[in-house]
């Protein structure tokens, strides 16, 4: 008789853990599918963010103007939007400055345009020049943008 009390004792036992198991495998299945929305409402919240964001940033067709001081002077650029972005930056003056950092500072120009934004890091070499570049940019941008 006391076999039979083990063995029934243990099988509640047994019936216990398993409930308490699949009771613990439930609550988990049930945070993942909680984690998974939220994640899903991020990502879609984020990415109404970036489309607010490429609103924001269109500008109005034309050809824009700015200066700013660069290394040696003053440097004027021109700004061409096509399609409500940055097709094209020409550098229309920049009397004063060093033709070697001037040069070098043309290559932030290719990275504003990609960028469509003159936020972007100036040119190591080439501070002064590259940053005049950008700001010249910033302050046309803003008037394209207005």
């Amino acid at each position: 008789m006391g076999e039979f009390w083990t063995r029934a004792i243990s099988l509640v036992a047994v019936i216990v853990c398993l409930t308490g198991y699949n009771t613990v495998l439930d609550k988990r299945e049930q945070a993942e599918e909680k984690l998974k929305e939220q994640q899903a409402e991020l990502e879609q919240e984020q990415s109404g963010n970036a489309a607010e964001e490429a609103t924001e940033v269109a500008y109005k067709d034309g050809t824009y103007t700015g200066e700013a001081q660069g290394f040696g002077g003053p440097v004027d650029v021109e700004v061409i939007i096509e399609n409500g972005k940055i097709s094209e930056i020409n550098i229309t003056s920049a009397e004063k400055e060093d033709g070697a950092y001037l040069s070098m500072a043309e290559d932030i120009i290719p990275t504003i345009i990609e960028a469509q934004s003159a936020d972007v890091d100036t040119i190591s070499g080439a501070t002064f020049s590259s940053t005049g570049i950008k700001e010249a940019v910033t302050q046309a941008l803003e008037e394209a943008a207005n």
